[in-house]
């Protein structure tokens, strides 16, 4: 049967794309909105880090519900308008950003929420800038025009000047903090005044429409019209017109206000993203055999997908893991059977039985999953960066998606069971986390014996580490901080590697050589001494 007509209307009909900010922008109340406004839930609360404040959908995890952070990403699916929408919602900490930088590998478009107050934060360029690399097109939502903050141009200029990147208002303020009541839409010149309903957001906002140009029914004062009038249309003169094609090749960002506490300006802005941002394109892979590289478009490409995530026991019954998976290419049904490949080899076939769509931490099976959808498979031996591709496609024709980066990690300890009763559980916990990608599970080379090495980004991820450890394997535990400050990936030979004495020579569940030192002076003498090698930052 041939399923490219069906494939090439399912494909049109996709949006997927991250949400990126720094922490306390906004991000993850802005993504609940998302699933208020389609319809998914009923009612929408603040994110609430004290007691008795409602909880976000998207943050599942114990810790982001006792805290009101984001630590791990989460997928939704859920149609809005007459699109399917994929969002992936990102931790905004720095000591994730391993994690939110391979979920944006998943994603077509980007939505770059700011602080109205704060502008471009040290977070909010660190992640612009993995966009950037991946020529991802980028939309920016101010958020928090219900407080006071800087002025509309100001913000908009710092996005230009710190992030190199152009900027377009597509709609313009009315008023900030309490003042702040609605938007001018330029397209239209109509002044969209937002009335509130429900308690603090729980419902959509009501939207009154006006048109700018007329004095007839205008409900503000008749002088904030005419200012509002030469506000818009200095923009007209002074900015150049808005160019989809420089927005699909990340050259310029459209511009967004609103509050998504109040549920001002996120109607309008959900409106115009589904219409702006793409649908899924051609993905590059390799060629197994040749290196070669090959576009597989969506819809005429046979099925392919890559795992950009393992999550561990979302589903406290059962204590499963779930392989989070990005369609590329093809159809993906029920029952379909696929070569998992990693690290440029075939290592099996498998059928995929039970392929799920999630919303938070709730999964419901699908029939069918198409390019742009992110699903999650029951992870039966799938790791970070595995590529899928349909069983049908010959070794001789078999192409693997780009690998995945690994950063060098920049904090270390052992952790240490305090209950060696509970030693089956921290084998099976450590094995399962370290399995996920937020830690580097390492072992000291010509040792043995002795408690794992942890190493991450941040310190963070290890409380995460022992709050998951304690909570989901009942295994508490202790660390022991080691003395290095960074490590690199060791390209060469090991065994002709001659480390610093202070270095420690460690090797991950890949096989793969990382090199702790306690100084990026000893990196640096490490590096000069051993010319044949090569010291990375990243696979």
């Amino acid at each position: 049967m041939d399923h490219r007509p069906q494939l090439e209307q399912e494909v049109a009909k996709r949006r997927t794309f991250a949400i990126i900010s720094h922490p306390d922008a906004g991000k993850t109340t802005l993504t609940e909105k998302l699933l208020l406004y389609s319809g998914l839930l009923r009612s929408a609360g603040m994110v609430k880090k004290a007691k008795g404040g409602g909880l976000a959908t998207s943050d599942w995890m114990a810790m982001e519900q006792e805290r009101g952070i984001s630590v791990t990403a989460s997928a939704m699916q859920f149609p809005y308008r007459d699109r399917i929408i994929n969002v992936l919602d990102t931790p905004g900490h720095q000591d994730f950003a391993d994690d939110t930088f391979r979920t944006l590998t998943a994603a077509d478009a980007a939505i770059m929420v700011l602080d109205a107050a704060k502008g471009v934060e040290t977070q909010t360029r660190k992640l612009f800038e993995a966009c950037r690399l991946r020529g991802t097109p980028v939309l920016t939502f101010i958020n928090k025009m219900d407080t006071e903050g800087r002025s509309p141009l100001d913000l908009m200029a710092e996005v230009e000047d710190i992030l190199g990147i152009g900027t377009f208002a597509w709609n313009w303020p009315v008023g900030m903090g309490r003042d702040f009541c609605g938007l001018i839409e330029r397209s239209s010149r109509q002044f969209m005044r937002f009335e509130k309903a429900g308690v603090a957001g729980s419902k959509k906002a009501i939207i009154h429409r006006h048109a700018l140009d007329e004095s007839a029914g205008w409900p503000l004062d008749e002088g904030l019209r005419e200012r509002l009038i030469d506000e818009v249309d200095l923009l007209d003169v002074a900015g150049d017109a808005f160019s989809q094609e420089d927005f699909l090749a990340a050259k310029v960002s459209p511009v967004f206000f609103g509050s998504a506490l109040t549920n001002f300006g996120i109607e309008p802005f959900f409106d115009a993203f589904v219409d702006l941002a793409p649908c899924p394109g051609p993905r590059t892979l390799t060629h197994l055999d040749s290196g070669e590289a090959q576009d597989w478009a969506p819809a005429t490409a046979p099925f392919s997908a890559y795992v950009f995530k393992i999550q561990a026991n979302m589903d406290p019954k059962h204590r499963d893991s779930l392989a989070f998976v990005r369609v590329c290419s093809g159809l993906l049904e029920r029952d379909t059977v696929v070569k998992q490949i990693r690290q440029g080899e075939i290592l099996r076939e498998l059928r995929l039985s039970r392929p799920a769509t999630m919303v938070a931490q709730e999964r419901t099976t699908l029939d069918a999953a198409y390019p742009g959808d992110v699903v999650g498979l029951l992870n039966a031996g799938f790791a970070i960066g595995d590529s899928i591709i349909a069983a049908g496609v010959s070794r001789q024709e078999a192409c693997a998606h780009a690998p995945l980066p690994v950063f060098a990690p920049a904090v270390f300890a052992r952790v240490v069971l305090s209950d060696n009763g509970k030693r089956k559980s921290f084998d099976k916990g450590i094995s399962q986390l370290a399995n996920e990608g937020s830690v580097l599970l390492l072992a000291a080379r010509g040792r043995s014996g002795e408690a794992p090495i942890v190493a991450a980004l941040g310190r963070l991820q290890f409380e995460v580490l022992q709050s998951r450890l304690q909570l989901e394997y009942g295994a508490p535990t202790n660390l022991q901080d080691l003395p290095f400050t960074c490590a690199a990936w060791l390209d060469g030979d090991v065994n002709s590697f001659t480390p610093p004495t202070t270095a420690l020579v460690c090797e991950d569940d890949r096989g793969h050589i990382a090199v702790l030192f306690t100084s990026e002076w000893d990196r640096s003498h490490a590096a000069r001494q051993n010319p044949n090698h090569r010291l990375q930052d990243h696979l």
